[in-house]
């Protein structure tokens, strides 16, 4: 079990695992598409917002190269919507247009410096010419570090020439654009982001993008640009980075915090689950074998019960067979001789009964079959027969038994299950107490009659108080003193059965006091009304057997 339960462990260790690789693989991909759906979006609203800043001049095709073009004058008002800077006295904001034809470039807006026009010449002329947009289309151009027009962004758009109804991008005529800052740029990418989700919503679960992922643009010169969503991303599922419109790269990253709540998410920690486990399954492991031991310590103790009660069965049948037989045979010599044989026969039997009640009352209990009728009965009378009946049960042994009972006491109680209680405390006093009195008492204690039995013998480890309540327990199993071991392990059955409680304590003697309360215990009234509260009296018994 232990074996199989650590490969199942093991394997399901590896298949999560490979579950959490599968889906933290899945959770960068979804960072990658976020950021290619930035880029996307962006360049929507760039050539949506640059058509109508530029198309005026720069939509239609030139029917001739030799045609005349318009001036940068007719991008004045369109400029002025297009790619705003948050400051509207920015002196970088102007339009310009640039023939390349002749090279000539005229400006409206802002003063350009002639260091500036001939860098933004150059520029947009090359860019124009190795790698013209598409008709209509937008383009941009960043202005390097320590270029002649640092912090510059130029959105432009081409005018080509048309022949035989056909646009000829590789034949360029003008360049129309904007020059703006990088702000404005930041600030439209915002936009995008604060418009349009990057994620599906299947995926995202409506979760805004500034929750979603965590975003860094930089320009084609690695600058950053906009920096956008949770800021503490350690731990955080990071997508591969994306290059769009204008050299622009966008770097995502998904959040730990919130990978959880998307459909393909990294699952929780299964380690302390199967860890779990099979603790539990080493536990239950554990309880397995220890059962197994109990049912083989079982198993003994049932072997010893029945060698000893062969041993009890066999030495009063053995006794009874030989003194029936000197009966029967006629050897017995006189009538003395007649009774003493019948008398041996009787207290056998008496043995053997005793023997076979304390068996069917412990066979009663391990199937719940045990029951007893209660009725109020006057304890002392009850306890005085019980020992006159014991005298013959205690065969040989000759211990003195002092009797100390309150005479008033009344105790709901069957009276065939007290006699087999305090029958077996007896009995056991007698087989291991010393050879000092055996004390029976009787007390009333609150609404509870107390029986004690003490003997003055070697008494009763604390660690071994509880086991000896137990069926088939016996504490020295190889000495000579006959048992079978279920003697106090009825009255227990039978104490508790009654609402009560047993249990054995050490008198100051050192020896064994076995104490048993039953409930619903009151004192007799006398017949004046008066509660018959007379002391307790102490009789001292004859040695057994009796003289």
């Amino acid at each position: 079990m232990l074996a199989l339960a650590g490969l199942l462990g093991v394997e399901a260790l590896r298949a999560t695992r490979s579950h959490r690789v599968t889906a933290e693989r899945a959770l960068r991909d979804y960072a990658t598409v976020a950021a290619w759906e930035l880029l996307s979006a962006f360049d929507v609203r760039l050539q949506r917002d640059g058509s109508t800043a530029l198309a005026a001049v720069a939509g239609n095709p030139a029917a001739s190269p030799y045609d005349s073009l318009p001036s940068a004058t007719a991008l004045v008002p369109a400029a002025d919507s297009f790619l705003p800077c948050r400051a509207p006295q920015d002196a970088s904001r102007f339009a310009f247009a640039l023939d390349l034809r002749s090279g000539a470039l005229t400006v409206r807006g802002a003063a350009v410096p002639a260091a500036l026009g001939t860098w933004l010449r150059d520029t947009i002329g090359t860019a124009a010419r190795a790698e013209p947009p598409a008709a209509g289309r937008t383009a941009l151009v960043w202005a390097p570090p320590g270029s002649a027009g640092p912090g510059l962004v130029l959105a432009y758009a081409v005018k080509s020439v048309r022949y035989n109804g056909y646009a000829a991008h590789d034949a360029p005529l003008a360049v129309y654009g904007v020059a703006t800052c990088r702000g404005a740029v930041a600030d439209a990418i915002a936009g995008v982001i604060a418009r349009h989700p990057l994620l599906p919503t299947q995926v995202a679960g409506g979760l805004p993008n500034e929750r979603l992922v965590a975003l860094v643009v930089a320009d084609p010169f690695g600058r950053p640009l906009l920096r956008t969503g949770p800021v503490n991303a350690q731990g955080a599922y990071a997508g591969d980075p994306a290059s769009g419109t204008g050299g622009l790269t966008v770097r995502a990253a998904l959040p730990p915090d919130v990978a959880g709540q998307l459909i393909v998410a990294r699952p929780g920690a299964r380690l302390p689950v199967l860890l779990g486990l099979l603790a539990l399954t080493s536990a239950l492991t554990a309880v397995a074998a220890r059962q197994l031991r109990r049912e083989h310590e079982l198993v003994r103790l049932r072997n010893d019960f029945t060698s000893s009660v062969s041993h009890e069965l066999r030495t009063p049948l053995t006794q009874i067979l030989l003194f029936g037989e000197t009966l029967e045979l006629g050897r017995a010599a006189g009538e003395d001789e007649r009774r003493h044989a019948l008398a041996i026969i009787v207290q056998e039997a008496r043995r053997l009964t005793h023997l076979v009640e304390n068996v069917l009352h412990v066979s009663r209990a391990e199937r719940q079959m045990l029951r007893v009728s209660p009725r109020p009965l006057a304890l002392a009378p009850q306890l005085r027969e019980i020992v006159e009946r014991f005298a013959a049960l205690a065969g040989s042994a000759a211990v003195r038994l002092r009797v100390e009972l309150d005479d008033g006491i009344v105790v709901a109680v069957d009276a065939g299950a007290l006699h087999q209680i305090v029958i077996n405390l007896l009995d056991n006093a007698v087989k291991y107490g010393g050879p000092g009195p055996i004390v029976l008492r009787a007390t009333l204690v609150g609404d509870h009659a107390r029986i004690e039995v003490e003997d003055d013998g070697p008494g009763i480890a604390v660690a071994e108080r509880a086991r000896i309540w137990e069926p088939f327990v016996r504490l020295r199993p190889g000495s000579a003193v006959p048992g079978s071991g279920i003697g106090l392990a009825v009255v227990r059955e039978l104490v508790t059965a009654h609402g009560g409680e047993c249990r054995v304590a050490a008198t100051k003697g050192g020896g064994a006091q076995f104490i048993v309360e039953l409930p619903d215990a009151t004192r007799s009234v006398a017949a004046d009304g008066r509660s018959d509260a007379r002391p307790t009296r102490s009789e001292e018994q004859a040695p057994w057997p009796a003289s």
